[in-house]
């Protein structure tokens, strides 16, 4: 994807695993990248190692003046910015007990952050012509599953408010999409597992029709296209990254079908 060599994107949650195989993702391609996380400690040693072209900015999405602050750096740093990806996000859920004190918490990082910041630099990708932004929906969002409630709730609103950010920044030639992975080997997943890997494909392996969990670049892939000119009519829709999770329907499980085989 040569096309995206030079241009700039911010990427929210950048610290994290997935976020790791984003931003290497786009350098890769010569995109200049700005890691916006509030983990500095992961986020500033991947940027420094990665050169002058990928930059750390220590962002707060729930502070307006904190995404300012970042959208800024993009402009003095590189001279504007051409992609957003909204990824940032917490795993603070306590299913139907939720107090709401973390429902609001959960929301205004999950759901709330990543509008205002798309909010914020609609104006500063206008000035370079247009541009793309890509959302980060889930599963999660498309199917209930245990012990979730908020988590699952801001990803589900996500996939609408995709829709309706497409419609409304068409005019200033800003695309909108969104990608919804499966179960990819990521921070929680690492943690849940003991990082053991072979652990996180087992249990995975009967809920997705791959067998097994997503890798952090093949999501990065789904990401790059949506922001490149291959997906120039694409707009205001979804990408299941999910190895057919949300395609398999629990007929699929292998323990199910070999039941009804019995």
């Amino acid at each position: 994807m040569s096309e995206l060599a030079g241009k700039v994107v911010i990427i929210t949650g950048a610290s994290t695993l997935l976020g790791q195989g984003i931003v290497s993702a786009f350098a890769r391609e010569g995109v200049r990248v700005v890691m916006a996380d509030i983990d500095v400690e992961n986020g500033q040693s991947l940027a420094d190692a990665m050169g002058d072209d990928v930059v750390f900015v220590h962002t707060d999405i729930t502070d307006d003046a904190s995404i300012d602050a970042c959208i800024q750096t993009a402009v003095d740093r590189f001279g504007g910015v051409d992609y957003l990806v909204n990824m940032a996000s917490t795993y603070l859920d306590n299913g139907i007990a939720t107090s709401r004190e973390d429902w609001l918490t959960s929301l205004n990082i999950n759901l709330v952050g990543g509008q205002i910041f798309s909010q914020k630099i609609a104006p500063v990708m206008e000035r370079r012509g247009g541009g793309a932004i890509v959302n980060f929906g889930s599963i999660a969002g498309k199917v209930s599953q245990p012990g979730r409630m908020t988590y699952s709730a801001a990803k589900a609103a996500i996939l609408r408010i995709t829709g309706n950010a497409a419609m409304q920044l068409q005019p200033q030639n800003i695309r909108v999409n969104s990608v919804s992975p499966g179960w990819t080997w990521s921070s929680i997943m690492k943690m849940a597992t003991g990082d053991t890997r072979e652990k996180a494909d087992t249990v995975a392996a009967p809920f997705h029709i791959m067998g097994r969990t997503g890798n952090p670049d093949e999501v990065a892939e789904a990401v790059l296209f949506l922001c490149s000119e291959k997906a120039r009519f694409i707009n205001g829709t979804d990408i299941a990254v999910d190895g057919g999770y949300t395609a398999l329907g629990p007929e699929g499980m292998e323990d199910a079908v070999a039941k009804l085989m019995a």
